[in-house]
């Protein structure tokens, strides 16, 4: 069975639910907690693992989805160490660096989405 545009919509749902969360540590709303930066344990990490590399594990794009993912995990880790140290303000401005991130990954989605609807 293929992957289909619903299961890519979800996806970038849960980038956005990432993003939004991470923010609402960096503006003091919620706690960050591991589970926020695990690759594991993240829900695109996971949906990467268990729905796209069984059937697309040799493409680029997924290698490449999963790196950038983990990156911009750490990088979400190293925003909220910045905010618990108080340096709020810089921790802040560096959520342009995950917006970057998340901008490549929704390009490799979208080239990932390309190839399986073909």
């Amino acid at each position: 069975m293929d992957i289909n545009r619903l299961d890519f919509q979800q996806a970038r749902i849960k980038q956005v639910l990432f993003k939004s969360r991470l923010r609402s540590v960096l503006y003091g709303v919620r706690e960050a907690d591991d589970a926020l930066f695990s690759l594991y344990q993240n829900p695109l990490g996971e949906w990467l693992r268990t729905v796209v590399k069984p059937r697309y594990s040799m493409r680029p794009e997924v290698r490449e989805i999963e790196r950038t993912i983990q990156q911009m995990l750490d990088t979400g880790y190293e925003l909220s160490t910045q905010y618990k140290r108080g340096h709020i303000e810089e921790a802040r401005a560096g959520l342009e660096k995950i917006n970057a991130y998340s901008d490549k990954i929704e390009a490799l989605l979208q080239s990932l989405e390309q190839h399986t609807q073909v």
